[in-house]
C-alpha cells in the first residue's frame, strides 16, 4: 500500500475544490456586479424618462402662454429647444444641470402667470402645473431610488474581496444625485 500516493491524491481534491469553490465566487461576484450595474443604469433611465415627461408638460404650460404673452413663451421656448435632451446616458451632472434649467424656466412661468390672473385661473394651467408637480415628485424617488442601488454597487466595489474583482474587470464607481440648494428645504409661504 502507497500511502504518499494517497496524501496526493487527497491534495488533489482540496486544490480541485479549494478551485472550484474560487470560480463559483468569482462568477457570483461577476454577476451580483452586473445586476447592480444594470439597477443602476435602469435607475438613470427612470429619471431620464420622468425628467423628459415633465419638459413635455412644461412645454404644454409655455403653450398656454402663448395667448398671454408672447414674447415670455418665444423666450422660454428657446430656453427649451438650447436644452440638451437627457437620456440613460446622460451623467448625473447633466442631470442636474438640467434642473438648473428647468428652475429658470419655471421661475419664469409662474412669473407670467402672476402678471397674468386669467393665465393662472385656466383649468389647463392648473391641470399641467399639477402633472409638473407630479413629475417633479416622481423625479424624487426616482433619484431617491437610484442613489440607493449606487449606494449598494459602490459599497460591493470596496469591499474586500470583490473589490479586487471589481478592478479585475473595470467596474467603476457611480455618481450620486446631490441634493441642490433649491431642492433642500421646504417651501415656504414667505
Amino acid at each position: 500500500m502507497n500511502i504518499g500516493g494517497g496524501t496526493d491524491m487527497i491534495s488533489i481534491i482540496i486544490v480541485g475544490i479549494i478551485l472550484l469553490l474560487l470560480i463559483i465566487w468569482t462568477i457570483s461576484t461577476y454577476n451580483k456586479f452586473v445586476t447592480l450595474r444594470e439597477r443602476v443604469d435602469n435607475g438613470k433611465a427612470q429619471i431620464a424618462a420622468q425628467i423628459e415627461s415633465r419638459w413635455d408638460a412644461v412645454k404644454s404650460l409655455i403653450n398656454a402662454t402663448k395667448k398671454y404673452a408672447k414674447y415670455e413663451s418665444e423666450v422660454l421656448e428657446s430656453v427649451i429647444e438650447q436644452r440638451t435632451s437627457i437620456s440613460s446616458n446622460s451623467t448625473v451632472k447633466e442631470m442636474e444641470h438640467d434642473d438648473t434649467q428647468l428652475n429658470h424656466v419655471m421661475g419664469r412661468l409662474l412669473a407670467v402667470s402672476e402678471n397674468y390672473p386669467e393665465l393662472k385661473a385656466s383649468n389647463v394651467y392648473e391641470r399641467t402645473m399639477e402633472s409638473i408637480n407630479q413629475y417633479e415628485e416622481n423625479v424624487r424617488r426616482a433619484r431617491m431610488i437610484y442613489n440607493d442601488v449606487v449606494t449598494k454597487f459602490n459599497r460591493q466595489l470596496k469591499m474586500f474581496p470583490s473589490n479586487m474583482l471589481a478592478s479585475v474587470f473595470n467596474f467603476t464607481a457611480r455618481d450620486y444625485f446631490e441634493a441642490t440648494e433649491s431642492k433642500q428645504g421646504i417651501p415656504s409661504w414667505d
